[in-house]
């Protein structure tokens, strides 16, 4: 498709130089290593896309036999495919960060440091007699995060970036969600990538790699600070042309900072894509090349490929369970401006199951008139007991269903549901704090979960989620909007025992159909519950022991507030 098209880059004969360990020296005077693929124009200079991170340039990445680029010695992790781009006339440089893979220094992932020596690189190639000048940035997950940091800085020769899913505030999107820490992937990603540098090739010959007190620096900062700012997105410093690329599949890491970038940047050119599928096959695909290349052929070498001409928001629309993508759907802006805002209340019919598949009440769009309540639990039961004290209470899920769920009829119609969503909520504990974790999902005509393909390639039983600790439930007035709650996470408000709060609880956004006969269903819980691996979170003490209590009708009534989109006249 893009070779016939006359609006973008198309492939040239062009020898391709690959240059190693290219050393590129920081302001504070450390040489950090990075891989650098050319094409030989002779005097002809090129733009250059370039990415930096601890997932070592030197490792290659063997893709699976579908991805739609064929496997080559210069394939990498969650980077672009030198083979491809460089005959389209780009550069592409894979920089090692500082403390990784070949680069030496203190190692400082996801850092305010790690910035630094990014804009350090970023010009330095831009001056290079092979480069026009010109950079963008591009890449997937950590690839991505890193760009608005960068982004931050306003690095001169910076044109343009393109963080695909890439989690933006790196308190709420990634270490504590909802200021419950989300301990299971960034732990395991932790000891994953010490043991990548320590047991891995990197020890020969960088043997203090990777040598961070990461973890201890998460944990040590449970609340929002200084610390989490100048190391996540600062929206009003990205001014710069912004494509910000999420993936439903990502409701639990990335997603929500492309769609607040999209919101809040304050670039004059912003646009929003949002796909479904793995973390790395749109990425790969022939449809999502073409958006890369025609953004940055835009911004990069002034070419007229008519991106921005197209509506700012592309959607992938889903319709449930499917194994292959979506068809996209052009919008012109975010949340979408027809959305119908809908109220569904929380209405109490039966005590507490733990059957599986048992609900305790519906999902109405009426607020129940009488006031009821429901207990559960709040500690995870397993064979060895409420064991608070044991890795096994964080590691091992619970005996049978914990918490409360709600659905709704079966439907009577098709029924969109794409934008954020929001739940109200009033709870009260016995203990000093709460857990709410809150799972929506979409239940079959024979009461069986439509999954959807997570991106691992895993089949995922929900649509999305949304957190809360009780004790975090302040909001940030000025940022807080009715369909998005913005939570300030700068102080702890304890519960009293049996005091009822009131919490508005951010539920990631999403886009579904849920078909005629189907039902939406929401699961009310104290702990992780269905399709959260591996996106895990650690389970405190003040859960053992204790009884969580939601209330709603009458004086409390609790809603779930879906935008509900209706078709497009």
């Amino acid at each position: 498709m893009a070779e016939k098209s006359p609006q973008v880059s198309r492939p040239r004969e062009l020898k391709l130089i690959v240059e190693k360990d290219v050393k590129i020296p920081m302001r504070d005077g450390t040489l950090i290593y990075a891989d650098i693929f050319r094409p030989d124009g002779g005097a002809e200079r090129f733009p250059a896309i370039m990415n930096i991170s601890v997932y070592q340039k030197d490792k290659l990445w063997v893709p699976p036999a579908d991805l739609e680029e064929a496997a080559n010695p210069y394939m990498n992790w969650e980077t672009v495919n030198p083979l491809w781009w460089c005959p389209r006339g780009y550069i592409c440089v894979r920089v090692d960060a500082r403390g990784a893979g070949k680069s030496p220094g203190r190692s400082e992932p996801s850092s305010h440091q790690e910035s630094l020596d990014f804009y350090d690189a970023v010009e330095w190639t831009a001056k290079q007699p092979w480069c026009s000048g010109n950079i963008g940035t591009l890449g997937i997950s950590y690839h991505a995060s890193s760009q608005w940091r960068l982004a931050n800085l306003q690095p001169p020769s910076l044109k343009a970036i393109m963080p695909w899913e890439g989690r933006a505030d790196q308190y709420r999107d990634q270490a504590y969600h909802g200021g419950i820490f989300a301990l299971g992937f960034i732990g395991n990603w932790w000891l994953t990538h010490t043991a990548h540098h320590l047991l891995g090739n990197p020890r020969s010959y960088n043997p203090d790699s990777f040598h961070n007190d990461m973890m201890w620096q998460y944990m040590s900062h449970d609340l929002d600070s200084e610390y989490w700012r100048q190391n996540g997105a600062q929206w009003d410093k990205i001014t710069l042309p912004v494509y910000s690329v999420g993936n439903w599949g990502g409701f639990s890491m990335h997603l929500r900072g492309n769609t607040e970038a999209y919101m809040n940047a304050a670039s004059r050119h912003k646009k929003l894509r949002i796909h479904t599928g793995t973390h790395f096959h749109p990425f790969h695909s022939e449809e999502g090349r073409m958006d890369q290349l025609r953004w940055f052929d835009h911004w990069l070498k002034g070419m007229d490929t008519g991106i921005m001409n197209d509506p700012p928001v592309k959607l992938e629309i889903r319709t449930g369970g499917s194994p292959e993508r979506y068809a996209f759907r052009n919008e012109n802006e975010w949340p979408l401006a027809r959305t119908q805002w809908t109220r569904m209340y929380l209405k109490v019919d039966r005590e507490p199951s733990s059957d599986s598949h048992a609900t305790e009440g519906e999902l109405v769009k009426a607020a129940p008139p009488t006031a009821a309540k429901l207990t559960y639990p709040a500690s995870g039961v397993t064979k060895a007991g409420v064991a608070s004290g044991s890795s096994l209470s964080t590691t091992h899920g619970n005996v049978g269903r914990s918490g409360v769920s709600f659905e709704t009829p079966p439907l009577k119609q098709d029924t969109e549901v794409t934008g954020p969503i929001a739940l109200k909520l009033w709870v009260s504990s016995t203990s000093e704090d709460m857990d709410i974790f809150v799972t929506l999902r979409n239940i079959g005509p024979n009461g069986e979960d439509i999954c959807e393909v997570g991106q691992h390639g895993q089949p995922i039983p929900c649509v999305t989620k949304g957190w809360l600790r009780a004790s975090h439930r302040k909001l940030d007035p000025k940022r807080s909007l009715p369909y998005r709650p913005y939570h300030a996470h700068d102080e702890r408000r304890w519960l009293e025992p049996n005091e009822i709060v009131e919490c508005d609880i951010e539920i990631w956004p999403t886009s579904m159909v849920f078909r005629q006969a189907h039902k939406l269903r929401v699961d009310i819980q104290p702990r992780d519950g269905i399709g959260s691996a591996p996106y895990t979170h650690y389970h405190a003490e003040y859960n053992a022991g204790a009884e969580n209590t939601i209330y709603a009708g009458g004086d409390k009534a609790s809603y779930l507030l879906l935008p509900v989109i209706p078709p497009k006249q």
